[in-house]
């Protein structure tokens, strides 16, 4: 391998982590606002369950997507 393909490997390794980190935190920002909504809808009265329990599923969704991506961009550390 030379070293302008080991360069262009290492840039677009830098930039496909810089679009996992992007992503993250878009994930985790809905995260947050889905957290905020089901806490609202749940101290309203005569809030809609079903509702509910759609945003905590989806929520359930997000969360697994961001743990899988921070895997993705944390190192392997082999002990």
């Amino acid at each position: 391998m030379t070293k302008d393909e080991e360069r262009e490997l290492r840039e677009q390794l830098a930039r496909l982590q810089q679009e996992h980190r992007d992503l993250l935190a878009r994930l985790q920002q809905e995260h947050r606002d889905l957290d905020a909504a089901i806490s609202a809808l749940q101290h309203s009265p005569g809030s809609d369950l079903l509702q509910v329990q759609r945003l905590k599923k989806r929520k359930l969704y997000l969360r697994d997507r961001i743990s899988y991506i921070e895997d993705q961009l944390t190192p392997d550390i082999i002990a």
